[in-house]
């Protein structure tokens, strides 16, 4: 079978600096007389990635009540609530900060922009750790939305110009549907360009693969929002779109009556991952008159 491969697939700069940074954190550990290494919350979502890690002793922790004196503390790539990590900085344990540098940049952002009271409004997963930590710096009103549809749900007081920010790893298209409806409906609303470009690029490359082969693979993790969004990208092509997870899921019925696949990947799935669906495609027959 023909694939093709995204060039964009892959870790992203943040995810890549994260892991370095847990990387000197595990070599250091010993001479920095650490007592445990541990991330609060997964570090990225990437389940064989984060099997890995904990195989080499570092620990995955939910609660920062769980953190004692001495503990070395990695801050996940998607960043935390800012009263968390004020919290932690006064718990006697090393921080050692992972926030990918575009989730940084939109935090301070949205606390710059709403420092005078103004009102939220964050296009994203509600339940997503980036959303959470995101909306921690307003200093206002918070309003978390979903699809445009929830933007004409919103009741926000008259005569107060909200600011309008997204999460990093979020479709621009739906976004700049939201922006146009959010400008119609509130004079002088303030709109941050929070989308990272690497989240742009990796949407534009799916969407331009999708339109060229009869089936597209996405490769990450399901908890990825990144990924997931990946997905519905080339789905909206109107191809049949897996997500799998390892190469191993990818069975050859699925494909039989398929000639070309695309193929891409997470901003959080590593490269051997990605060349291991990549070999077990194109070993499959696919279909000649497909």
């Amino acid at each position: 079978m023909k694939v093709i491969r995204a060039k964009t697939a892959g870790f992203c700069m943040g995810v890549g600096l994260a892991l370095q940074k847990l990387d000197r954190a595990i070599i250091e550990g010993g001479v920095k007389g650490y007592v445990r290494i541990c991330t609060l919350g997964p570090l990225i979502h990437n389940p064989q990635v984060l099997d890995e890690y904990a195989a080499k002793g570092v620990a995955c922790i939910e609660d920062a009540t769980d953190v004692a004196p001495g503990d070395c503390v990695v801050i996940r790539a998607h960043g935390i609530p800012r009263q968390l990590e004020e919290g932690l900085r006064k718990s006697g344990a090393f921080v050692v900060d992972a926030t990918c540098p575009k989730v940084k940049k939109a935090q301070l952002a949205i606390a710059s922009a709403t420092e005078g009271g103004a009102p939220l409004i964050l296009f994203g997963e509600a339940d997503h750790p980036e959303v959470r930590g995101l909306v921690s710096y307003a200093w206002g009103d918070r309003f978390v939305i979903g699809s445009l549809a929830d933007l004409d749900g919103l009741s926000i007081k008259s005569g107060c110009a909200p600011v309008l920010a997204s999460q990093t790893t979020q479709d621009r298209t739906l976004f700049a549907r939201i922006r146009a409806a959010a400008e119609a409906r509130y004079p002088g609303v303030v709109v941050l360009s929070t989308i990272c470009d690497a989240t742009r690029e990796r949407q534009e490359e799916a969407r331009a693969i999708a339109e060229r082969v009869d089936v597209m693979v996405i490769v990450g993790g399901r908890q990825s929002g990144n990924t997931r969004r990946l997905a519905d990208v080339a789905a909206s092509c109107g191809i049949d779109t897996l997500l799998v997870e390892t190469a191993e899921e990818l069975s050859e019925d699925i494909f039989s009556e398929k000639c070309c696949a695309g193929l891409t990947a997470g901003a959080s799935t590593p490269k051997r991952l990605i060349d291991a669906a990549e070999a077990r495609l194109a070993g499959m027959p696919g279909s000649l008159n497909a």
